[in-house]
């Protein structure tokens, strides 16, 4: 009589034997990624290019709505695997209007993205700007191309089980993690092809990211196969479905990591612009921190834990004895609601538009099992306290306006904040100072103008603007940015 052991063996080995068509038995992932590794080829470097479509992550008009479209006119990923590189140089213009992104509303922007190992970085020109926020989503897009994600399954000791597609042929699971950065599931083909990847990913905003590729219509470039189709959703909804013009295996792929990165570490930078009100700058992401009579409030978490720690590490030494006890968030796009999460670990209530509520809610219940975030540590049930046009928050020595801005493309639950004591405004993404004597924009930027049309609307006045990206300036500035006389 068989034991409970071989029978199970024998059923996998049946499935295993339908799957490769009368080849060699192959019923553990070890063997299957072999017979994928040689179908694909195993190329150490490979270069792509692509066009279609795009859409931007995390940068809804509307929370939990689609991402904004994007059209990619091309996009050139050039990866070397066995240095864990990716440079990703992309073209792209807007082929909607509504929503984020930090693309113009008009004309072609290009974007040169790297990572290497656990570094990532931009580059605009000669500039480089280190991004440790991309690193988890680049590692990611790195490990789950069709080559990469044999060679990280292989790694990370995966387990495989069997299945039928919807045309009736045999499908191998193969599951494994990369520690702490996704899982992921790549599901390979009776060609020993792979078809699909299901992965999770951390997030700063939603805890944990579920994503979709899907890789079709394989052909061979010098020895190997490499998919001329690929889609990709996150979060449920599609952020990639483009063509692959060109493949070349085997390319030059010689990525440096530049001195910068190496060297790069979080800075926070507070300057003060007024009696208890200071400007926390110091990264792409700027802050403000204003004092009221036992405490104090903070205008704005961004990005991730690794920023909105040292900013509230910061703010809390500006007043000692002033505990910070509510964080503003101007919207729920993801760069400038990444550190929700951190200040609802910090116990810190969260004052976000009221068509966020439900959105942040959700999210901040959430958990990161991948890489564990504050939150997910602290185990805390975040506040929310919410404002639809206009809230005041008052006291004995000051007064606070938190409004929304109105009628505008960039974001529908979108709110500024205004000390009408002190004449400052304090607004995201609607207005970033361009640099210092650089020419008017020949055609105003439509954020801007409608920055104005609120600030007049609301009969502010306004002496200077403090940005949560750039530098504090006149408000006179945004006018001469915008063409308009005051």
């Amino acid at each position: 009589m068989l034991s409970k052991k071989l029978i199970v063996r024998a059923g996998l080995s049946c499935v295993a034997l339908g799957f490769i068509s009368g080849a060699v038995l192959a019923d553990d992932a070890d063997a299957i990624l072999k017979r994928a590794a040689a179908a694909m080829g195993e190329p150490k470097t490979i270069r792509y290019v692509a066009e279609g479509t795009g859409y931007t992550y995390g940068q809804a008009f509307l929370p939990g709505t689609t991402w904004p479209k994007i059209t990619v006119h091309s996009m050139i990923r050039t990866i070397n695997y066995d240095t864990a590189s990716m440079r990703e140089e992309i073209t792209l213009s807007r082929a909607e209007p509504k929503g984020g992104g930090g693309y113009p509303l008009a004309g072609q922007q290009r974007n040169d993205q790297f990572v290497s190992g656990n570094l990532a970085w931009n580059m605009a020109g000669s500039n480089v700007q280190p991004g440790p926020r991309y690193i988890d989503d680049r590692v990611h897009q790195l490990w789950i191309t069709p080559h990469g994600v044999i060679k990280a399954a292989m790694k990370n000791k995966a387990t495989v089980s069997f299945s039928t597609s919807k045309d009736g042929k045999s499908v191998a699971a193969v599951k494994f993690t990369e520690p702490g950065k996704f899982s992921a599931t790549a599901f390979i083909n009776d060609s020993y092809m792979v078809e699909r990847v299901e992965s999770r990913l951390p997030d700063p905003v939603v805890g944990e990211v579920a994503a979709v590729t899907t890789y079709g219509d394989y052909r061979d470039v010098s020895g190997s196969k490499f998919p001329t189709h690929i889609r990709q959703s996150q979060g449920g909804f599609p952020v990639l479905d483009v063509n692959v013009k060109e493949v070349q295996p085997g390319a030059s792929a010689d990525i440096k990591v530049p001195e910068l990165v190496e060297k790069y570490s979080e800075r926070v930078l507070a300057e003060k612009v007024a009696e208890g009100v200071w400007h926390i700058a110091g990264g792409s992401h700027n802050s403000v921190a204003i004092e009221m009579k036992d405490h104090m409030v903070l205008v704005e978490s961004p990005l991730n834990d690794g920023r909105s720690v040292p900013v509230i590490e910061q703010v809390n030494k500006l007043v000692p004895g002033k505990p910070i006890r509510f964080m503003i968030n101007t919207h729920n796009h993801f760069d400038h609601a990444g550190g929700v999460r951190t200040a609802a670990a910090s116990g810190l209530t969260i004052v976000t538009q009221a068509g966020n509520k439900a959105y942040f809610e959700k999210n901040l219940a959430a958990r990161n099992t991948i890489a564990p975030d504050l939150l997910t540590k602290s185990k805390k049930k975040a506040k929310i306290v919410t404002v639809g046009d206009k809230m005041e928050m008052k006291d004995a020595t000051r007064s606070i306006e938190i409004h929304r801005v109105k009628d505008g493309v960039h974001n529908d639950t979108f709110l500024m904040v205004y000390l009408p004591k002190e004449k400052l405004l304090i607004e995201a993404d609607a207005y970033t100072p361009l640099p210092p004597n650089a020419p008017v924009p020949a055609t105003p930027n439509a954020n801007n103008v409608n920055l104005i049309d609120n600030i007049e609307r609301l009969k502010f006045d306004v002496a200077k603007i403090l940005p949560l990206h750039g530098r504090v300036v006149p408000v006179g500035e945004l006018y001469t940015t915008a063409s308009r006389k005051r």
